[in-house]
């Protein structure tokens, strides 16, 4: 059979196992669009209306479902637009692949219309850049791929794929079938060298991290925590992968890191760090451990052999797949030891943090997610960008085993809306929130419109307190009364909403969030809550006036 190179990449996608795509149009990849004419409920096409918002959503994708996130963009200004969600993806750790038209072959070099070096661009923030010049090894190289994106720590891959490549004729054939991969399983002399190292520790922890955790995922490792009554962290923005139930469950450490956790890494003799690639907000900056060598004795257990000592010497590294881990260390004896009262002072503090005093703002946040965690079924989604309105859903909620968390370790704004319509198209019976700050929200509110279109309408909290939040905070803490800048003048966004067939409303107090919320939850065609938040409440215990005047105060010190 003769096909064309569009129709070879997507039989060969659908091979693999890939069912969503998501992209906006472009004029370099029309032999592909074509293709997917005939693959409406095979292989969906999610149209975006910005490549941001649509590398935000494969990005997402790839996380909650652990399969590669598939985007589409055109050329130059599609790619570079795409960028955003392809480096969320690395820092994350989410397999993911973008697929980029390109100018012709016999145009190359030449700096043609839209021509960009996609190696030079993409190459140092994916695992794997390529171009495909010949359409005979589309199945070869889309294969490799899919392999690269979701083996050893899971990431994002660019494919440019020239124009005239793609309307090319073959008689090549697709992939046939999807692509199996076992995890790497740690050997028994390394579990056994662990569980002495624990067994011999005064106050053992185990510090995790990733996404590509499977069903069981860490259920085998907290068996083992809560056996040996081990103090267990999550790192920054992935508390969803351990059940926040469990009494070993001590916090996450990330942005605003807690006292407590800061304390539990500090103090510990001997850390399992499973799956986690130690990023600066795990380590308060690398300053939690020492590099390159730690006063903690730390077990380094990654799948890739490229992130076991990139920056802290382990006493002991095991190259090994998350999920196989925790199931053999499922299968160990407990240890047992004299640090019960170290971890329990550590869980007494990640549950004292639940408290908080009443809020100065119109609408208390604190009071909202204590509604919301009384009222959420066990296997929702939260999802949010940045900016300090994601303290809420990062330090509020108790994610069981059946609830995730969408949130960017790179700290990307305007992830959080992508992310919740990437959620409801995976998951369409699910109750999936975005959280959204005022700044955060309008990075992307156009996927509104790709929410509306394919009927993946999630409910949207925007906490609208007319700053940027986050920078208004350093700036009262390092330039305090010197206001630049993040002030916001807003659109309605409850009329905006509506346009996009959103049920909308605005909360003004507190009391008026639960029947609104009710009404959200009820609505057909998704929600969006406008929330009146003052700028006083910019984080849960300190108000901006205490930021400013404290700054102030240090300011007239003696030196």
């Amino acid at each position: 059979m003769i096909r064309n190179g569009g129709q070879l990449l997507v039989e060969s996608l659908m091979a693999l196992g890939a069912t969503k795509s998501f992209g906006v149009p472009g004029e370099s990849y029309l032999a592909v669009l074509d293709a997917l004419h005939d693959t409406a409920g095979k292989l969906d096409y999610v149209l975006c209306r910005n490549e941001g918002g649509a590398s935000f959503m494969a990005a997402a994708y790839g996380k909650l479902t652990g399969t590669p996130g598939i985007c589409m963009v055109t050329r130059g200004p599609g790619a570079t637009n795409a960028s955003i969600g392809v480096h969320t993806a690395m820092q994350d750790s989410a397999p993911m692949i973008l697929f980029v038209g390109q100018v012709g072959t016999d145009m190359k070099g030449r700096e043609a219309f839209q021509e960009v070096d996609y190696k030079a661009v993409f190459g140092t923030m994916v695992k794997w850049a390529v171009e495909i010049d010949l359409v005979e090894r589309i199945p070869e190289i889309l294969s490799r791929a899919w392999t690269v994106a979701l083996s050893g720590r899971p990431g994002p891959v660019v494919i440019a794929l020239p124009e005239d490549m793609l309307t090319s004729l073959t008689s090549a054939a697709p992939l046939t079938g999807p692509v199996e991969i076992t995890e790497a399983e740690p050997a028994a002399s390394a579990m056994t060298r662990l569980r002495d190292m624990l067994a011999g520790a005064e106050r053992p922890l185990i510090l995790y991290g990733g996404c590509n955790w499977r069903d069981a995922g860490t259920a085998p490792m907290q068996r083992f925590a809560e056996a040996s009554d081990i103090p267990v962290v999550s790192v920054f923005r992935y508390q969803d992968q351990f059940d926040n139930h469990s009494p070993v469950f001590c916090g996450e450490a990330g942005v605003g890191m807690t006292p407590s956790v800061k304390k539990l890494i500090a103090e510990a003799d001997v850390i399992v760090a499973v799956n986690n690639r130690f990023g600066e907000n795990s380590t308060d900056g690398y300053t939690l451990l020492d590099v390159p060598q730690p006063k903690q004795k730390i077990i380094h257990v990654h799948a890739s052999d490229i992130e076991i000592g990139k920056v802290y010497r382990p006493a002991l590294g095991i190259q090994a797949g998350p999920n196989a881990f925790a199931a053999a260390l499922g299968a160990l004896e407990p240890v047992k030891g004299n640090w019960a009262a170290w971890r329990k002072t550590g869980r007494d503090a990640y549950e004292a943090g639940f408290e908080l005093p009443d809020l100065p703002s119109p609408v208390d946040m604190g009071k909202v997610c204590a509604l919301l965690r009384d009222k959420l079924p066990e296997d929702f989604i939260l999802t949010n960008g940045a900016g300090n309105f994601t303290v809420w859903p990062g330090k509020f909620f108790h994610y069981g085993p059946a609830a995730r968390l969408l949130a960017p370790q790179s700290g990307a704004m305007g992830y959080g809306l992508p992310a919740a319509v990437a959620a409801k198209v995976a998951c369409p019976e699910r109750t999936v929130i975005c959280f959204a700050g005022d700044g955060d929200f309008q990075m992307n509110c156009q996927e509104l419109a790709s929410a509306m279109q394919a009927g993946a309408q999630p409910i949207v909290l925007v906490l609208n307190n007319g700053i940027y939040g986050t920078i208004r905070a350093h700036q009262e803490r390092h330039y305090p009364a010197r206001v630049s800048g993040t002030t916001m003048e807003n659109p309605d966004f409850v009329t905006l909403a509506k346009a996009y067939d959103f049920h909308a409303e605005r909360v003004e107090t507190t009391e008026d969030f639960a029947a609104a919320f009710d009404r959200a939850l009820a609505s057909k065609t998704g929600a969006l809550l406008e929330l009146n938040i003052s700028p006083e409440a910019l984080t849960p215990r300190q108000t901006l006036s205490q930021m400013r005047e404290a700054a102030l105060a240090a300011r007239k010190e003696p030196a």
